[in-house]
């Protein structure tokens, strides 16, 4: 039986991952070793890093509500309390662009939080 050689299989993985390792620094796009090594890397990071932005965005606009919150002399944590208890379903990407884009809007739901919220601190 002759001996099989990879030939064509081989340049055509080589060629596939250095055109994944395209824009890559130095020698991490030339060098088939070095690019090998990058690309895994790159592919790790980006999988981790698509559950990090997940985290980094709930945190921005918890931030954003709590500035909005705070302008009204209200608290993050009461806010949404009476936003619940009022049965409220926007979530916490929605509330940060209402407070961004329609101030009056967010006015009404601080409001609407406040007197859930002193409903049931009445009621206690």
């Amino acid at each position: 039986m002759p001996r099989v050689r990879k030939g064509s299989a081989r340049t055509q993985a080589r060629k596939k991952l250095l055109k994944q390792a395209r824009g890559y620094f130095g020698t991490n796009s030339k060098h088939w070793y070095r690019a090998r090594n990058a690309v895994i890397r790159g592919r790790v990071y980006a999988f981790r890093d698509r559950r990090f932005r997940k985290r980094d965005f709930r945190s921005l606009w918890i931030v954003r509500i709590t500035a909005a919150c705070m302008m009204r002399n209200t608290r993050y944590s009461r806010f949404m309390d009476g936003i619940k208890r009022a049965g409220v379903l926007l979530n916490r990407k929605m509330l940060a662009e209402v407070a961004i884009h329609d101030p009056k809007l967010f006015d009404k739901l601080v409001e609407l939080s406040n007197k859930h919220a002193k409903a049931i601190a009445a009621k206690a």
